[in-house]
């Protein structure tokens, strides 16, 4: 449990690292997307080799394609109604990071809104970093640290990226600092939670429900990949980002390779 927390916590740094850099600093659009990529190539890697080799070496291939498709499906339908949510603030039209109207600084919103549209991106963002979190804790049980290292790494250079784009959107809407720490740091709380509840979740499941569990956790990456990493990583930074994501798996293989 105990490897559980601390690989919980370096993960989950790394919102308040992005976070941190996003408010003091304007990176270079390439090189964020670049990092995105990157980390891209290292999720496809773990999640294809790692998560769901191990999800139909324990059980057997229906529970894993089960789990996997469900996975996706959660997420889907969970990230959908919350965008629906955070777009009803006149800052925004969705919650992802781009999403954010021209001149939203000079825009107005009640109270209300401002509840209802905090709390979908907050929602929003905690949804991204939950099933990352839970895989390595997942990863740290049934494989040990191994995989654990590969996801960490590929989770860590996911958030920077997406954190520092988190927090300069948030700036341009004229949010405070204060409040752009405070939604991050619950988000970096609730994904270390997350990763201690992957590791404790397999204890005492039969095979093939651990099967599912892991399957599950690699269909929701899967489906935050499609949705936000990927696209947003082409959009800052054009077709040359698909080498980034090329040398981030090839990375992410080779230490599979090396630590399995």
């Amino acid at each position: 449990m105990g490897v559980a927390v601390i690989y919980g916590v370096l993960a989950s740094s790394s919102f308040v690292i992005g976070v941190t850099i996003g408010l003091l600093t304007s990176p270079p659009r390439r090189l964020v997307a670049a990092i995105i990529a990157f980390g891209s190539g290292v999720l496809v890697s773990a999640l294809t080799f790692d998560l769901m080799r191990e999800a139909f070496d324990t059980g057997t291939a229906p529970f894993a394609l089960t789990g996997f498709l469900l996975g996706a499906l959660v997420y889907v339908v969970i990230d959908v109604a919350l965008e629906r949510l955070a777009a009803r603030s006149p800052k925004r039209t969705g919650r992802d990071p781009q999403d954010v109207v021209p001149d939203a600084a000079a825009k107005t919103e009640t109270a209300e809104t401002t509840a209802v549209a905090g709390t979908a991106l907050l929602a929003g963002a905690v949804l991204d970093g939950i099933p990352e979190s839970a895989a390595i804790g997942l990863s740290l049980h049934a494989e040990g640290r191994a995989l654990g290292i590969v996801l960490l790494a590929a989770v860590f250079l996911g958030n920077v990226p997406e954190s520092i784009s988190s927090a300069v959107s948030m700036r341009q809407e004229g949010r405070s600092r204060g409040y752009i720490l405070g939604v991050w740091s619950v988000v970096a709380v609730v994904c270390v939670l997350a990763t201690i509840a992957g590791y404790a979740l397999l204890g005492g499941l039969s095979p093939n429900m651990i099967s599912a569990v892991l399957a599950f956790a690699a269909g929701s990456i899967l489906a935050l990949l499609a949705d936000t990493m990927m696209p947003e990583a082409l959009q800052r930074g054009g077709p040359f980002v698909a080498l980034a994501t090329a040398f981030g798996f090839a990375c992410a293989f080779l230490l599979s390779e090396l630590t399995g």
